[in-house]
């Protein structure tokens, strides 16, 4: 994934032989031009050094007319954008186009085949069918899909906006706020512009994050968030084929396994109703507590060097996301960490018992996962990013004993049953105390309705009651007591 902040570039280097960059009897290297939206080259537009008299060859002198035509559409969308705090319709390009470049292994995006796309169908089936033996939730998937990269970036969109946008719309309003106060009055136009420049940085960088992660993720939900429509499972052949290579496992494993930890993903977000707004609000908790240091982007803005861009660059990657050291802000990140752990640790603990029975590799396979989930994968680089968060279940063995725990002493139905309602779920001091919590009595349900009822309408408990339990009110009393 790329490390730069917005899309800035790095310029291309100065040419080895000749003037404009074409060595003796060829021409021109395109693949040195940069390669983000802005088009800056490697010469200084404001005079000096090669093309200083001229400062749209001093810009665009490495690209041939092709590229050229392209920078000055992507710049022309740049400047005319007037949606959001992010531009996803740029996001969106730029991340299809970072899905044809291929990984960096050299592994090229194609379309699933039937044959691809009949294994997959076949995983998920038998996936489905072992998981009834070992949850009692019934299967969420109501269809099984294969998808390319380019598919699941489209596919993923509408979520990621969901997840960015909130955070985005402060960065926008800060770019704002860096003009003096005297002069924001009068800078309506320079505002238009600075946001839309934002809105394009912004899906600059979301782009170039969601295509690198295309490349690398095997479903739709492997940050533990559910990131594709509801009730569709999904896999990436390609990339399956990818994670397993090199594990010494035969591939049909290695599909069966991650199918299993998908459709027990889509058990869960499909029968526990309240699971999707609860991860997402507890990720918005926390973004909301992230303040922008416009300090750096002030002094960030006030710099801007096209022939520098790496300063900006520096400047932009040295902290601009800030969580505020709060203790609101310290209960988010932990009620988000506990989530997060809860639903991994419990997929983690459902799969390995209706694989251990019928893969001789599943010991490997879930270590793998676990290692790759706990030590901050794709989807960790692709938040810390976007909106200055790490997502990743730091206490997933925690969790994932408790949840066996939990099956041992109450049975499927018992453990399950906890997400029947978040208050029922374990804590962070749980997981601390997974013995504590897994045989200590179970919840009163009619203290629970009590606790619900207060809650509703706190003034009730402080109105004096009647002998026979009432409340001198007239609610509850018959026709004839009015």
């Amino acid at each position: 994934m790329s490390d730069i902040p917005f899309g800035f570039g790095v310029p291309p280097e100065e040419p080895e032989e000749g003037d404009d960059g074409k060595k003796p009897g060829g021409s021109g290297d395109s693949s040195r031009g940069p390669a983000n939206p802005f088009g800056f080259g490697g010469a200084n537009p404001f005079g000096g050094g090669p093309g200083g008299d001229n400062p749209f060859a001093a810009m665009f002198g490495s690209l041939n007319p092709n590229d050229l035509g392209a920078a000055f559409q992507q710049l022309g969308q740049m400047l005319s954008y007037e949606g959001g705090p992010v531009n996803w319709e740029m996001a969106k390009d730029i991340a299809r186009q970072t899905v044809a470049q291929g990984t960096p292994e050299g592994s090229k995006d194609v379309s699933v085949g039937p044959a691809d796309r009949a294994k997959v169908q076949e995983a998920l089936r038998l996936a489905d069918l072992w998981l009834d033996g070992v949850t009692s939730m019934p299967s969420g998937a109501g269809s099984a899909v294969a998808w390319s990269r380019a598919e699941w970036v489209e596919a993923t969109l509408p979520v990621w906006k969901e997840l960015v946008d909130p955070v985005a719309e402060r960065v926008g309003t800060a770019m704002g706020d860096v003009l003096p106060e005297e002069m924001q009055a009068m800078a309506g136009p320079l505002l238009g512009m600075m946001r839309s420049m934002g809105g394009a940085m912004f899906g600059t960088q979301i782009g170039q994050a969601l295509g690198t992660l295309a490349g690398e993720v095997v479903g739709s939900t492997d940050i533990g968030l559910p990131l594709g429509p509801a009730g569709k499972a999904a896999l990436l052949p390609a990339n399956v084929e990818s994670f397993g290579r090199g594990l010494s496992v035969p591939q049909d494993e290695v599909r069966l396994y991650l199918a299993l930890r998908e459709a027990a993903h889509q058990r869960l977000f499909a029968h526990v109703p309240w699971l999707r707004a609860h991860l997402f609000g507890a990720v918005e908790g926390y973004a909301r507590g992230i303040k922008v240091d416009t300090a750096k982007l002030e002094d960030a803005v006030g710099h801007i060097d096209p022939s520098n861009p790496e300063a900006l660059q520096d400047a932009l990657q040295q902290g601009m996301f800030q969580p505020e050291d709060t203790p609101a802000q310290k209960a988010a990140l932990a009620r988000l960490e506990t989530a997060l752990a809860l639903v991994e640790g419990w997929v983690d603990a459902v799969v390995h018992a209706a694989a251990a029975p019928h893969l001789p590799s599943a010991g490997a396979l879930r270590e793998t996962l676990r290692r790759r989930r706990a030590s901050g994968g794709p989807a960790e680089q692709t938040f810390a990013t976007l909106i200055g968060l790490e997502l990743r279940p730091r206490r997933l063995r925690d969790a994932s004993r408790l949840w066996a725990s939990l099956t041992d002493a109450r049975g499927v139905d018992g453990r399950d049953g906890l997400w029947a309602h978040p208050d029922m779920l374990p804590t962070a001091a749980d997981l601390d105390d997974p013995d504590g919590f897994v045989h200590h009595e179970q919840l009163d349900f009619s203290e629970l309705d009590k606790i619900l009822g207060e809650a509703a309408g706190g003034h009730v408990k402080d109105v004096p009651r009647d002998e026979d339990g009432r409340d001198g009110t007239d609610e509850g009393k018959g026709d004839d007591e009015k």
